[in-house]
């Protein structure tokens, strides 16, 4: 690799972190260029992107992206899951065909800045997706607020059958002139 692909190699690098909400790093060894294949294959369907990389231009596009803890864990045969969407999805398809393979141990990842163990990484993979969270949370918001609705709305429907038997007895404006208060 001459000077200029290098700093081709670099400046992608650093645009993958710099788009990415987390990059977790694993190592290849083992894993078959078809294998490698397939992985990339389910990582682009939740949004993320698989690459072996070289730990030196790795390093120096750290650098450059501002992203410094990224660099305690290149050592070793390395590559990169750059995720732009959900990092709980990602860790997932990341996990499974790990386990799936018997290959790929998580070395770590970086996820806002923050340096994460592989514990931690396995920890983000049994998380639910951001949709479903969302949804969780959604329904959280939202059971007080219909219950609210629903004691609204049998109030007043309790209000307007008390109204209809007042009606139907004669009581409301039945022309009887109500008693003067002594």
């Amino acid at each position: 690799m001459n000077r200029e692909q290098k700093g081709v190699a670099i400046a992608e690098i650093v645009t993958s972190i710099r788009e990415s909400q987390a990059v977790f790093v694993v190592d290849y060894r083992g894993l078959s260029v078809a294998q490698a294949a397939e992985l990339r294959t389910r990582l682009r369907d939740v949004d993320a992107s698989f690459r072996v990389v070289k730990n030196t231009l790795t390093e120096r596009a750290a650098d450059k992206a501002g992203v410094d803890a990224l660099k305690t864990l290149l050592h070793g045969p390395t590559a990169l899951a750059f995720v732009r969407g959900d990092a709980a999805q990602a860790a997932k398809t990341l996990n499974d065909y790990a386990r799936q393979t018997d290959l790929m141990p998580f070395k770590g990842g970086v996820m806002d800045g923050a340096v994460l163990d592989a514990e931690q990484i396995r920890t983000v993979a049994r998380l639910p997706s951001r949709q479903v969270l969302y949804g969780q949370l959604v329904g959280v918001v939202a059971h007080p607020i219909s219950g609210l609705a629903r004691t609204l709305n049998a109030l007043i429907s309790g209000l307007a059958v008390a109204l209809g038997q007042v009606q139907e007895r004669g009581l409301l404006g039945g022309g009887v002139a109500a008693p003067e208060p002594v």
